[in-house]
């Protein structure tokens, strides 16, 4: 979760080192406030602070040897200088040295600036040569204007470069963590100089810190850009480590926490079972017997199920939930979209109504008069089951008397909002959680992501299931797959074609709904064809989506709102145009949208020429498997957890030094850390995650 440090500063994570940013010369408060948008509260967090690249200005250029592109610290002395008035008004000065010439052309100049670059003076430069109108050039470098006879010594070291936010510059951070690490550096506590040292190549952590801020002539630059250094390593441990200790000390609390135990109903999970229509697959019964007996627990279960798309996870969480019903509480069930939310709420109806048990509907579109009465409902137990959107947590939504909270997709909510949810029972005793999500996540990802969680994986799909076969097709034969979709239809079955955008942009060369629907519409008469998207009212979705599950629209042209949660078994080819540009994850949502009855089912992905390699790799991988897990750790392999998982949308945790894919192999020593300090060094835990996520440690207290 993104820490945030700037409402509330930590507790000094080392002694000696000073809690206020005060302590630093030339911080005063408004300074301190802009480097709280960094989320520096102390002066320990600037050694924390890491460069994102390095600059070489240790060696001087000859401006002869310069090539377009070339970052480089020049000098020479100025021949010309003059403002030029062409397209835009700029500032010429020319510099030459005994091997060639070089201009400097700055766009935003004062009189002062002009007047000291004058010809005859000698000019020190950094900057990236671009070639210009008159030869090589660099613009808006940064220069120093040399006295007389001054020999200006070159940097000694590589010159870092951090992250800044509005009013705070390089120079000023450069100083400000130039002073940290001479006064305070050495006062930094190694926590984990045993467990380095047993790991071979790694260095301790002073050493490790002092080198990524001060790296010397010679370090290579390639390992620190790829962030494999040992000393990157050595930090992303301990990274790695933090966040996973803070999750543990989630689930600890949890653990000490009470829950209503939640005991099985076994006449009313049989009237359940024999209403289906259908048998649990062993793995959803496995899974199921292993919430049965978190539920019993006095202590609140916190339970992942990952399974592949289709694989029967909403089925499991319905049954989950009649424990909680059995026992006179209610059940919260949480989906990110209304979409996927209103699938879940139709399910259930279909499933618990026949059962006696009331089923509501909480989603921030209610109208006044049906928002306050279920709010009424929910408030006096008379709704047992309430399934909604991100409504569910909101103030002013009181519940009588939860028990268990069901998330599903849970990557796209984050810890801190599902914690939220945790926290609306009214007894002081906190909810069981049952956590879902059709996103795989490798075992490394999973061990730091969900190190709160225990794990259950459904990997089977039901019987009858048919793989669906993908064929990835270039976007110059679209009047063949238009003429397999009128076949498809005219045979009794029904197709999505699946759009990035709601209108045509100029921005993005990306098919779009509104055009295909036209389109398709006029190609095939007698064919009903449905539009449906983001900007429409949710009554007006609602009403699309069953007529397309009803039969009466036989192609539905969607963007990808229907990326989870859709089930019409009846669907049976799925078109999705640009594939190119979609991430593997979401395509495999895509095609999970079909295959879910007992007919062969078709995915055909238009793609426009020329493919990239790794759009090209994607294509062939989704050609190649239907395996969710084998194409979630080939997503996350080419995109990162960052864009898979999406943490950056959600608020789950960010990392500075970390990769969770580069770093997996440390994922295993962390867990081993991780024992050993909670048994043998128990009070280096609160200065490690002080150190790395500060108040983001402060999860499981929300």
């Amino acid at each position: 979760m993104q820490s945030s440090r700037s409402e509330v500063a930590a507790p000094a994570a080392t002694p000696g080192i000073p809690d206020e940013l005060s302590a630093l010369r030339g911080v005063g408060p408004a300074l301190a406030e802009k480097l709280g948008r960094l989320n520096i509260c102390r002066p320990e967090d600037l050694l924390f602070l890491l460069p994102q690249r390095y600059e070489d200005r240790t060696r001087l250029t000859a401006i002869g040897a310069l090539h377009p592109g070339q970052t480089a610290v020049v000098e020479g002395e100025i021949s010309l200088t003059e403002v030029v008035y062409r397209r835009r008004r700029s500032l010429l000065c020319r510099i030459t040295d005994n091997t060639g010439q070089l201009t400097l052309r700055l766009f935003y100049f004062s009189r002062a600036q002009q007047e000291a670059l004058q010809r005859g003076e000698r000019v020190r430069c950094y900057g990236t040569v671009r070639p210009g109108p008159s030869g090589a050039e660099m613009i808006h470098p940064e220069y120093r204007v040399l006295r007389s006879g001054q020999a200006l010594p070159l940097e000694d070291r590589l010159t870092p470069v951090y992250p800044t936010t509005e009013g705070v510059q390089q120079a000023r951070l450069r100083s400000l963590i130039g002073q940290a690490l001479d006064r305070w550096l050495p006062l930094l506590t190694d926590w984990l100089s045993t467990a380095t040292a047993e790991l071979g190549d790694l260095p301790d952590l002073i050493s490790a810190v002092d080198y990524l801020h001060r790296p010397p002539p010679g370090a290579d630059l390639a390992s620190l850009a790829a962030g494999s250094h040992p000393a990157q390593r050595r930090l992303a441990m301990e990274e790695m480590l933090a966040h996973h200790l803070s999750l543990r000390q989630v689930r600890e609390r949890a653990r000490s926490d009470d829950a209503i135990p939640l005991e099985l109903d076994p006449e009313l999970r049989r009237r359940f079972l024999g209403s289906l229509g259908f048998t649990l697959t062993d793995g959803q019964q496995a899974t199921l017997a292993d919430i049965d007996a978190d539920l019993a627990d006095r202590h609140p279960m916190m339970r992942l199920v990952q399974g592949d798309v289709g694989c029967g996870k909403t089925v499991v969480a319905a049954a989950a939930g009649l424990n909680a019903v059995a026992a006179g509480c209610q059940v919260a069930v949480m989906a990110p979209t209304e979409l996927l939310a209103e699938q879940h709420r139709d399910s259930f109806f279909r499933w618990l109504d026949p059962l006696g048990i009331r089923v509501a509907w909480l989603t921030g579109s209610l109208r006044k008069k049906a928002r306050d009465r279920t709010l009424a409902e929910i408030a006096d137990g008379t709704a047992q089951v309430i399934v909604g959107t991100h409504a569910l947590f909101q103030d002013g939504v009181d519940y009588a008397r939860l028990a268990l909270v069901i998330v599903d997709e849970q990557h796209r909510f984050g810890v801190h909002q599902r914690l939220r949810l945790m926290e609306k029972s009214p007894d002081h005793q906190r909810p069981h959680q049952l956590v879902m999500t059709a996103t795989p996540i490798p075992r490394t990802l999973a061990m730091t992501l969900y190190a709160d969680l225990d794990t259950s994986v459904i990997r089977e799909l039901p019987p009858g299931r048919q793989p669906v076969r993908t064929v990835a097709i270039s976007e110059d034969r679209r009047g063949e797959v238009v003429e397999r979709v009128r076949a498809a239809c005219n045979a009794g079955r029904r197709a999505y074609w699946v759009c990035p955008l709601i209108e045509t942009s100029d921005a993005l060369p990306s098919q779009a709904a509104e055009a295909t629907h036209a389109m398709l519409t006029e190609a095939l008469p007698g064919i009903e064809v449905g539009l449906m998207h983001g900007r429409m009212k949710p009554e007006e979705k609602e009403r699309t989506m069953q007529a397309f599950a009803r039969g009466k629209i036989g192609v539905l042209v969607a963007t990808t709102v229907i990326e989870v949660g859709v089930d019409v078994p009846e669907a049976s080819l799925m078109i999705i145009e640009n594939a190119e540009r979609m991430g593997l994850s979401q395509l495999h949502q895509l095609r999970g949208r079909v295959g879910r009855g007992t007919t062969e089912s078709i995915c055909l992905l238009l793609y426009r020429s020329p493919l990239a390699r790794l759009a090209r790799e994607r294509l062939d991988t989704m050609r190649r498997t239907n395996d969710g897990f084998e194409i979630a750790r080939k997503d996350l392999e080419l995109r990162g957890p960052g864009e898979v998982l999406g943490t950056r949308q959600t608020g789950l945790m960010q990392f500075r030094v970390a990769d969770l894919i580069r770093d997996a192999d440390l994922a295993e020593p962390v867990q081993q850390i991780a024992r050993e300090l909670l048994v043998g060094s128990p009070e280096a835990i609160t200065p490690i995650m002080q150190r790395w996520v500060g108040g983001a440690s402060r999860f499981g207290q929300v």
